[in-house]
């Protein structure tokens, strides 16, 4: 995709990768550091046009349109400013073919830039790849959560991925994803297997932060914890995602009584502070496996994402402490 000029007008031929996109979601991805105000006033005033014609910030545009961009001054962002952990980030490629590239995200790294964050995952991966024409996420991480992170290579992959996530997880009676997480709670979790059905609802702190709680009002969320292996201050489950809220998992099982270890919104506050002290430096939570359709070939993939080293050496060091301290685990 060719860059916006400060000097000449430039012209963007519409590809199947762009095919069915909004003409001021197209202006606003290439506009980076133009106000969203001027890009609307230069589209209303006629200076965008698509074949020759004024055409409405709404338009769907199609595959071989010809748009006109003039010239516009961006606000150019200083490489100092850059999110250097983001842009040198170890992004391991756990598959990749034309349409779909799937990657293992470290923690601490958002997905995108936006929200506090100058740089993410998808402008690493745009910036280590120049010559990608389409690289869009198809869906999301939070900052602390590492593991299996999908991205579209082509408009077509990415909207049946977006529809594939939409269905729900495989087993509820649509094609859609299975994802799996490793997550270690605060607490002796006792059950084998456990769903956990419960709604959810999003608010917003005075900040403006935004945050979820258990409320009959919120949306239906369903989640399925298996037992893998248990301490006596710490559990280690499996989480199945039935359904894809914001905050799922951690809302669920903070609801429960059994805070994720390290989670710093829904958490213990105070058992952080002493994990901290005690190596572990993030939230313990991994998207560790997935399995779905091909979005375009349909064909079966299944994929995976190992424990984190640092998350493995904490468990390492939970089962030699308790084992020291108790003689046995459970």
């Amino acid at each position: 995709m060719a860059e916006v000029s400060k000097t000449s007008v430039v012209q963007e031929l519409i590809t199947e990768n762009e095919h069915g996109q909004r003409l001021d979601n197209l202006l606003l991805k290439k506009c980076k550091g133009v106000p969203k105000s001027h890009v609307y006033s230069i589209v209303r005033s006629g200076q965008v046009r698509v074949n020759g014609r004024r055409a409405e910030v709404s338009y769907r545009l199609q595959a071989g349109d010809l748009v006109r961009i003039p010239p516009m001054r961006t606000a150019r962002v200083e490489q100092e400013v850059v999110d250097g952990a983001a842009l040198k980030a170890q992004l391991p490629v756990l598959y990749e073919d034309d349409s779909l590239l799937v990657v293992d995200k470290p923690a601490g790294i958002a997905v995108h830039g936006g929200s506090g964050e100058s740089f993410g995952v998808i402008e690493a991966l745009r910036r280590q790849r120049p010559q990608a024409r389409f690289l869009e996420l198809a869906h999301r991480l939070d900052r602390e959560t590492s593991g299996i992170l999908l991205v579209g290579k082509k408009r077509s992959a990415l909207l049946a991925l977006h529809e594939m996530f939409r269905e729900g997880a495989r087993g509820n009676g649509g094609p859609g994803a299975d994802k799996r997480y490793q997550v270690l709670v605060v607490g002796r979790w006792m059950d084998p297997l456990r769903n956990v059905r419960l709604p959810l609802h999003k608010y917003l702190l005075e900040s403006g932060e935004r945050r979820v709680r258990v409320a009959e009002e919120g949306k239906t969320a369903h989640t399925v914890f298996r037992l893998l292996a248990r301490w006596q201050r710490f559990s280690l489950l499996e989480a199945q995602l039935k359904t894809g809220r914001t905050h799922q998992i951690r809302v669920h099982l903070a609801h429960l009584g059994y805070p994720i270890a390290g989670d710093e919104k829904y958490g213990d506050f105070g058992m952080n502070r002493t994990l901290a002290r005690e190596g572990l430096k993030r939230m313990f939570l991994h998207a560790w496996k997935m399995s779905l359709p091909h979005p375009l070939e349909g064909r079966d993939l299944v994929l995976a994402a190992a424990l984190p080293r640092a998350l493995q050496q904490f468990l390492q060091s939970v089962s030699a402490k308790e084992a020291q301290d108790h003689g046995s685990k459970i």
